[in-house]
């Protein structure tokens, strides 16, 4: 039984990142002349699409708690956060099943501009180039539930701004908290001092999606970029 904090949460306006990469138009588009082949082109790819048919998920993920059309807009956004989860995982999910990372307060959206610029600029780092340009659409949520609340917590491994600290003990963390039917974890920010974050582990208490501002990532030779906000 985990003996952490859980919380009444009510938060309409959560903000998450995501490129827009994968909320533009459809990928087959090009290849239709009209929007009935569109509907046919789109079935086929759902056959072999995670977060649109329950035949190819991922082991970690049950059928049952995808959301589908009747949701409304952000159905399948919602479902791939959960469906394509990347190795080696991150700091509160493992390889086989993914979870919807946003942040909240008065400081969301930087806080989720601190966590994309630290990832993107490791990554270019590895590479050896500090040279590459990243488009992100702010996804606005709202929440009704109760999560776990760790932000009291001190000196625990799994908020460890070290990666290989704190993703095997927040993964194993989430695993036990997913297993006892919790919802997800609040967290202080490891990329922002005065930010919060919060963990979803379940599709289904992922309210109301909407879009919000673009935001523009551009490194031209140096760790830092430049960050343009747009309407």
């Amino acid at each position: 039984m985990i003996a952490l904090p859980e919380i009444d949460f009510n938060e309409p306006a959560t903000v998450r990142l995501i490129s827009t990469a994968y909320i533009g138009e459809p990928a087959v588009k090009p290849l239709a002349d009209d929007d009935d082949e569109i509907e046919i082109l789109n079935r086929l790819e759902a056959m072999t699409s995670a977060r649109l048919s329950p035949l190819a998920l991922p082991i970690g993920v049950d059928p049952a708690e995808l959301l589908n059309e009747t949701f409304g807009y952000g159905w399948s956004l919602i479902n791939a956060a959960f469906c394509h989860a990347r190795p080696p995982g991150n700091r509160f999910n493992g390889e086989e099943r993914g979870a919807w990372y946003c942040a909240f307060g008065p400081r969301a959206l930087q806080t989720c501009q601190a966590e994309i610029v630290y990832h993107r600029t490791r990554a270019l780092r590895e590479a050896g180039s500090f040279h590459d340009i990243g488009r992100y659409r702010e996804l606005i949520a709202g929440f009704t539930c109760r999560f776990h609340d760790v932000r009291g917590e001190v000196d625990a491994a799994y908020l460890s701004p070290d990666t290989a600290v704190a993703y095997p003990a927040g993964q194993a963390l989430a695993a036990t908290i997913l297993a006892e039917g919790g919802n997800g974890l609040i967290y202080p920010s490891a990329r922002d001092p005065e930010g919060t974050c919060l963990a979803v582990f379940r599709p289904s208490v992922i309210q109301n999606v909407r879009q919000g501002h673009t935001i523009t990532f551009e490194w031209t030779g140096k760790a830092e970029p430049r960050i343009i906000e747009e309407t």
